[in-house]
């Protein structure tokens, strides 16, 4: 009889690695624009939310990324 080979080594286990959640990059330099002497907002606010929060811009439509709240464009 032939010897038999050796047994292979199990695999590292991996670690779990907790991931936080994930964060949209939101650009300022798109959020805001500067005339002169004054700030002006390129993007709408939420009317649920409040003049604090954005609303993100689609192709389509305009959304509310805290509470949902969307404005569908007009087709033409």
């Amino acid at each position: 009889m032939a010897a038999a080979a050796p047994a292979a080594a199990p695999a590292a286990k991996k670690k779990d690695v907790k991931k936080g959640p994930v964060k949209a990059k939101l650009s300022k330099k798109d959020a805001y624009k500067v005339n002169g002497n004054k700030v002006e907002r390129t993007k709408p606010a939420c009317p649920k939310c409040g003049p604090g929060i954005f609303m993100a811009t689609h192709k389509d439509r305009v959304s509310c990324g805290k509470c949902g709240y969307t404005e569908f464009n007009k087709k033409e």
